[in-house]
């Protein structure tokens, strides 16, 4: 099992959560958060840092479904522009369906 974090715009949401599920996804989490990355968002006061909106994507999937995920959310991320979004993957050491007991691949 695999978590696949993204953050990307909030503009590519509601697009991301029907691509990504098309792609084996089952669910996923999405925050509203801010931050910035190499073009340090837009030009603050004397070049300064400024946190842009962004939503963050946890997306729990099956080995087999990372390089299909990935590509659907990079598919609908890309604006061509900078700042576009990010997208990395961490592994997991296990799930926990709580309503049912599920667990693993079974839980997600």
């Amino acid at each position: 099992m695999k978590l696949i974090t993204a953050i990307v715009g909030p503009d590519v949401t509601d697009d991301l959560a029907l691509a990504v599920t098309g792609a084996g996804a089952r669910g996923l989490t999405a925050t509203e958060v801010v931050g910035f990355g190499r073009q340090l968002g837009h030009d603050g006061p004397a070049g300064s840092p400024v946190l842009l909106p962004k939503v963050r994507v946890d997306i729990a999937v099956r080995d087999d479904d990372v390089g299909a995920v990935m590509e659907a959310i990079a598919k609908c991320a890309n604006t061509g522009t900078i700042g576009a979004g990010k997208v990395w993957v961490s592994p997991v050491e296990g799930a926990l369906r709580v309503r049912t007991g599920e667990r693993d691949d079974a839980a997600i």
